[in-house]
């Protein structure tokens, strides 16, 4: 395992349910922890559901925030969103940590992604930090410990709300709430306000309620990792 390489699992889903629509991945939920990492000395590699180039989000292409121009425009970003690792391809024992951005398409191609469970399950088994935001962590609710529970009961855990999902009029058209679906894990759901930084620590544990919390989850694995080296 490199101690401070991170794997980034991003959406390959780019329609939101039966609207025609476009959806993907949230730019700022990658852009913003990816450059905390970055900057920190970590190396950040990127996979999806399917693998190569992963659709982002429209909605989410906001170039008046600094990072995300910065990300847009990063070549080797570019690069390697591009040509993302299959999940099936992915090796769990090189990353010291795993990272899911949300963005709506999550919820379709997250969940029930066998080798992703297994992926989450392994990098948890071996140490290693499970972090997610906003819609991410709906890829952490059908994962299970070796011991055979849901990796979430018991756990503190921030995502995406209910009431936020009411309030950009999407509880219809998602596959599920994830708030409700995660407390029925046995996940500890702590909400904050609607659009505001909420972050849940929990042990090795990282998850984040919406898009401004995306960078206070970054620094969190940052810190957590580094705290594992310096142990």
């Amino acid at each position: 395992m490199n101690d401070k390489r991170v794997l980034f699992v991003i959406t390959s889903h780019d329609t939101l349910g039966d609207t025609g629509n476009p959806t993907g991945y949230h730019l700022a939920e990658v852009s913003h922890p990816y450059y905390v990492l970055a900057e920190a000395g970590f190396i950040i590699e990127f996979a999806s559901p399917k693998g190569g180039q992963v659709p982002m989000d429209p909605n989410s292409r906001d170039t008046d925030d600094p990072v995300n121009k910065r990300f847009l425009e990063d070549e080797i970003v570019n690069n390697k969103l591009g040509g993302t690792l299959s999940a099936d391809q992915i090796d769990p024992s090189r990353y010291a940590g795993i990272y899911f951005p949300g963005g709506h398409g999550t919820m379709w191609d997250l969940p029930e992604n066998p080798s992703l469970a297994e992926v989450t399950r392994t990098v948890d088994a071996q140490g290693g930090v499970v972090a997610a935001v906003c819609h991410g962590p709906a890829a952490l609710l059908n994962v299970k410990t070796e011991d055979g529970r849901w990796l979430v009961d018991g756990k503190r855990v921030s995502v995406f709300t209910d009431e936020e999902e009411r309030a950009v009029e999407l509880d219809q058209v998602v596959p599920f709430l994830l708030a409700s679906a995660l407390t029925e894990r046995g996940a500890i759901h702590e909400a904050g306000d609607n659009w505001q930084e909420q972050v849940s620590v929990d042990d090795r544990l990282v998850t984040g309620q919406n898009p401004a919390s995306a960078r206070a989850v970054g620094e969190h694995i940052r810190d957590l990792v580094e705290a594992r080296l310096a142990a």
